[in-house]
């Protein structure tokens, strides 16, 4: 029985550790950088851009802080899962804003589509006896 047995030791709170709401922000802009690589990896590679280098900028910290405010935040398990779940709220929320511009933007196309189609189109020919007063016959 003590074989299978094993000390586990918990992360000690880091002195730098990211606050839980920065995380959240933090965590989600990390999970549209990995969308964003995963669908045009190319433009981001030809640009230079590292996304955890932006990241790494944009919140102030670099690599150990991040690293270490993880390990502490998985494993005080609870105040993770808190993490997570606004997380995962504020994407939906994105997702549903995303989806209603594209659903905007769609109908927009439509009716630009639509009214290009109504209007009469013009053509030279159609255009040379229009408009003009016809020639008085002596």
């Amino acid at each position: 029985m003590l074989l299978g047995c094993q000390e586990v030791t918990r992360p000690e709170r880091p002195e730098n550790l990211i606050d839980d709401q920065t995380m959240v922000s933090l965590l989600v802009d990390a999970y549209l950088g990995n969308a964003a690589r995963s669908n045009n990896n190319r433009v981001l590679r030809e640009e230079g851009i590292q996304i955890d280098s932006v990241l790494y900028a944009k919140y102030g910290i670099d690599s150990l802080q991040m690293a270490s405010s993880t390990a502490y935040y998985a494993a005080e398990i609870n105040s993770y899962l808190l993490i997570l779940d606004q997380v995962e709220d504020r994407l939906s929320l994105l997702k549903k804003e995303l989806d209603s511009l594209a659903r905007v933007d769609a109908e927009q196309q439509r009716l630009e589509k639509e009214h290009a189609n109504r209007s009469p189109q013009r053509t030279p020919s159609s255009e040379a006896g229009q408009g003009l007063i016809a020639p008085v016959k002596d």
